[in-house]
C-alpha cells in the first residue's frame, strides 16, 4: 500500500522495530520529539523468526525495556513470552511505528534527511539505526549452497523428521537445532570447524550435547568442512581425507551479520583502524554522518557475540539525550 509523505518536521526516524528500537522509541517519545519507527517486517522480527521452542539465555528482568515488567514463568524466559512481551510494551507506549516497509536509501539536504522507502519519501532531522543482524546469514560459499535443501534459519523439527540432516556448526544455535532435531527423529551429524564444542554453548546444553556425540546417537566431524552440497549427499573435508554423507538438508547454523552493503549505500563507512565495524563515536553512537546514529547489536559490526538486548538498552537513552543536546531541549 502507497502511504502519504510525511511532514518535514520529523525529528527522528527509527530504522527497526527490534527491541533496542522500541527503546529509541520510548526515548524519543518520552522526550516529545515527533518520531516514526519504519520496520521492515513485523514488531521485533528478528525474534519471530527466532526457532519455535527457543529459551534465552538471558533473564526475563535483563530482557525488560520501557520501564514495563517482563514476567515468564521461569527464569529463562521463551520466544513465546518474549513475543508477548514486547507486543505488550508496544501497546503500552502507543508506539509510532510502520510496519513492512523498507528502507532503500538516505540523501541529506538543506539540514535534513530524506529517507526514500519502498512506498514514499519522509523527511526527519535525525536517525537511527537498529536493525540488528539477524537478516543476513553467513555463508559457506560453497558449491551447492544455493540448492533449496539448504537452510540458514531453523523454526522447528517438524519438517525434518525422518531425514538426515547436517547441522553445520557448533555455537548455541547449532547445538539446540542438533539436539532438538536428534529427540524428535531426525538422523542428525554435525561438521565442525574446530576440536571441539564451542565453549560459550548454554551451560545446561553444553554436556548434553557433548554426551550424545560420545555414545554416537549424532555423528560429529571436527576439523571438518564442507566441500560440496549436492542433491542427495555432502561432500566434507575431514583430517582423514574427502568423505562423502548422504544427506536430505544441510541446516548452516553458522551465524549471522550486518547488512554492510545496505549500510555503506546509506553513506555509512566503517571504522578504518576495523572494517569488521562500523565507524561510530562510542560515546554518542553517531556515525561519520552527522545525525545519524546506530543502536542495539549493529553496533559490534561482525562481533556478534559482545553485544545483546540486556547490554545495549541503555543505548536509545545515549542517543536520545546527544540528540536534546544538539536541539537544547530539556526534560519538563
Amino acid at each position: 500500500m502507497h502511504k502519504s509523505i510525511h511532514p518535514i518536521n520529523l525529528d527522528v526516524v527509527i530504522i527497526g522495530a527490534g527491541p533496542i528500537g522500541l527503546t529509541c522509541a520510548i526515548e524519543a517519545k518520552k522526550s516529545k520529539l515527533n518520531y516514526l519507527v519504519i520496520e521492515k517486517g513485523s514488531l521485533v522480527d528478528s525474534l519471530y523468526h527466532f526457532p519455535t521452542n527457543m529459551t534465552f539465555f538471558s533473564t526475563s528482568k535483563l530482557l525488560e525495556i520501557g520501564n514495563v515488567p517482563f514476567v515468564s514463568h521461569y527464569d529463562k524466559p521463551t520466544r513465546r513470552e518474549a513475543l508477548e512481551y514486547y507486543r505488550r510494551v508496544y501497546d503500552s507506549w502507543k508506539l509510532n511505528i510502520s510496519f513492512y516497509e523498507t528502507v532503500n536509501g538516505l540523501e541529506q539536504k538543506q539540514g535534513y534527511y530524506i529517507i526514500e522507502t519502498d512506498q514514499r519519501r519522509i523527511s526527519a532531522k535525525y536517525i537511527i539505526i537498529a536493525t540488528g543482524f539477524y537478516g543476513q546469514a553467513n555463508l559457506m560459499n560453497v558449491p551447492g549452497e544455493s540448492l533449496s535443501k539448504v537452510r540458514h534459519y531453523y523454526q522447528e523439527a517438524h519438517p525434518y523428521i525422518g531425514q538426515n540432516v547436517l547441522i553445520v556448526g557448533a555455537a548455541n544455535s547449532a547445538c539446540d537445532v542438533a539436539l532438538e532435531l536428534y529427540h524428535k527423529g531426525s538422523q542428525v551429524s554435525m561438521v565442525i570447524r574446530g576440536d571441539s564444542i564451542n565453549d560459550r554453548v548454554k551451560y545446561w546444553i553444553k554436556p548434553n550435547i557433548e554426551n550424545r556425540i560420545k555414545e554416537g546417537s549424532i555423528d560429529a566431524y571436527f576439523q571438518s568442512e564442507i566441500k560440496e552440497i549436492k542433491e542427495d549427499s555432502v561432500i566434507i573435508k575431514t583430517p582423514d581425507g574427502l568423505i562423502e554423507i548422504e544427506n536430505d538438508y544441510v541446516l548452516a547454523m553458522t551465524g549471522y551479520t550486518p547488512d554492510f552493503t545496505w549500510l555503506e549505500s546509506l553513506g555509512i563507512k566503517r571504522n578504518p583502524a576495523d572494517v569488521n565495524q562500523l565507524d561510530v563515536d562510542s560515546n554518542t553512537l553517531e556515525t561519520n554522518l552527522s545525525g545519524v546514529y546506530v543502536a542495539g547489536v549493529v553496533v559490534a559490526g561482525k562481533y556478534t557475540s559482545k553485544l545483546f538486548i540486556e547490554n545495549t538498552r541503555q543505548h536509545g537513552q545515549l542517543i536520545i539525550s546527544h540528540i536534546r543536546e544538539k536541539e537544547k531541549i530539556q526534560l519538563s
